[in-house]
């Protein structure tokens, strides 16, 4: 069936040999008022004949998908004037125009009914359409229809060659999709890994081992605690880049693992400077906020009841087992104005090149005192009697030490008692730490190796105060504080170490 282009100006017709696509107006009502917009015909409306050639659209045939530009054509050399500004010799040849349409789609219509009545007579059926002209009318029409419906299949038919290309990007298209899929399932995968090996809140809170690890805390409801004692005590730092948990978790990191600052700094992707801000107000927010909550001087009626049976028949009123510990520096350490050179001699002097601490631990197996840290040339007299530790005895308290420390007129001041468990004297015989000699009793053995695994249970958890300490944290942090930042970190070492299980568990 011949069709010619319904746009005013185009003479496209479809003719045999001809490469070009004639389409039907779409009978979705919206589309379809659009397509009669793109004309711009005043007054034209379409028929079942009228057809739009495919020069009209960008790709050169029309697209069914509302996204694309080609949804409505848009190719439109010579625009047709308005009927405002149309002469009257244009409005002639506009009439003309649609008069020679007219004419040809009448043409064609014979045509095509001619055809049928052919069919039809062939078949001994035929109609007379002057009889039935209603009928003959509404049968042609509907044929009419289909035929031009499938005139339509055929215009919109691409060619085998076409055909096989849009074969080809399907098959592409379906390849893209299960490639699609497979990336989705690589991405879901690597984030979870990632996950997994990131230091983040979730990633720690169903692995205990990981908490014990990077934290030395036993659980993750442990570390949920400190952070919920903390949190409210953060809120004056002022550290964008770093939340609140990495903040803490960054801390505790430094105290367990020793880590240096530029390994934290990697790790969180933060500056050296943040890492060390951080880790000096995280501490002193610790040693606040901590420190007087875990480690405490208990009652006597709390000593009493807990009292392990290895000490409740030889030492009922033992209030708390003491030893001094020693952790080195790296460099000088500075105690306000005074300054103190670290030795380059070797033998005996290098015992100056220490930090020297006396520890309290209570015969549970917790640390209930922690002195401020001293150059090691102290005597443990002069630690024991300047640390504070002797104002908290009461009377009758008994105070045990696994060595003589020279205290034993200061403990008496107090009306209490200092004892030295008989039969060892640790390393003030030359014997091995942690071996007592031969001979010695039970009870000697019990006190000394209580408070040693105290002291190497807080640090094995905390490698930091196995030192050698930096400069940095020798100073002293306040102008009206003696504690210097290790000082501080020391106690919370402790602290920390108070809750998790005690080297003597409770009976």
């Amino acid at each position: 069936m011949v069709h010619t282009c319904v746009v005013a100006g185009c003479r496209n017709r479809r003719t045999p040999g001809t490469s070009l696509s004639f389409y039907r107006f779409p009978r979705d009502p919206q589309r379809k008022q659009r397509w009669i917009a793109a004309v711009n015909r005043e007054g034209w409306v379409p028929n079942d004949g009228s057809r739009l050639c495919s020069t009209h659209f960008i790709s050169g045939k029309q697209v069914k998908n509302p996204r694309s530009p080609d949804y409505v054509p848009s190719v439109f050399t010579a625009a047709p004037l308005s009927s405002a500004m149309k002469e009257p010799g244009n409005v002639l040849e506009s009439r003309d125009s649609d008069k020679q349409e007219a004419r040809v789609e009448a043409a064609n219509a014979l045509l095509f009914l001619q055809g049928q009545g052919q069919s039809a007579a062939a078949g001994g059926g035929q109609v007379q359409e002057e009889e039935h002209p209603e009928a003959s009318m509404e049968e042609s029409a509907s044929s009419s229809l289909s035929t031009d419906e499938d005139n339509d299949e055929d215009d919109e038919c691409m060619s085998d060659s076409k055909r096989g290309r849009f074969t080809q990007v399907s098959d592409v298209s379906a390849n893209f999709d299960s490639i699609l899929k497979a990336l989705k399932k690589e991405n879901q995968t690597l984030r979870e890994s990632v996950e997994k090996m990131s230091l983040s809140e979730s990633s720690l809170r169903n692995d205990a081992e990981k908490v014990k690890f990077y934290t030395g805390l036993p659980n993750y409801f442990v570390l949920e605690t400190v952070m919920w004692l903390l949190v409210p005590h953060m809120d004056a730092m002022k550290n964008v880049k770093l939340t609140k948990f990495q903040q803490l978790l960054l801390t505790l990191m430094r105290l367990r693992l020793d880590l240096r600052n530029q390994d934290l700094a990697y790790r969180f992707g933060v500056k050296v400077g943040t890492v060390t801000r951080t880790v000096h107000q995280m501490v002193g927010i610790m040693s606040a906020t901590l420190v007087p909550t875990a480690v405490f001087w208990p009652s006597r009626a709390e000593l009493r009841k807990n009292l392990p049976a290895a000490l409740r028949t030889s030492h009922p009123d033992c209030a708390v087992i003491i030893d001094c510990f020693t952790v080195p520096y790296e460099e000088p350490v500075s105690r306000g104005n005074q300054q103190v050179t670290a030795p380059s001699s070797q033998g005996a002097e290098m015992t100056h090149n220490v930090l020297k601490y006396l520890i309290g631990v209570a015969p549970q197996g917790v640390v209930t005192f922690v002195s401020r840290g001293v150059l090691g040339n102290i005597s443990d007299k002069s630690l024991a009697e300047g640390c504070g530790l002797l104002c908290k005895l009461l009377p009758g308290d008994v105070v045990l030490a696994s060595r003589n420390l020279d205290i034993a007129d200061s403990v008496a001041a107090r009306g209490a008692l200092f004892r030295i468990a008989s039969g060892y004297q640790g390393e003030a015989y030359g014997g091995p730490e942690g071996s007592p000699p031969a001979g010695s009793s039970s009870e000697a053995l019990s006190v000394q190796k209580h408070v040693h695994r105290v002291i190497s249970m807080v640090k094995r958890r905390y490698a930091m105060l196995t030192g050698p300490v930096e400069s940095p944290f020798t100073a002293a942090s306040e102008r009206t504080s003696n504690l210097s930042t290790f000082d501080k970190i020391v106690q919370v070492a402790c602290a920390l170490n108070n809750l998790c299980i005690s080297a003597a568990p409770l009976e």
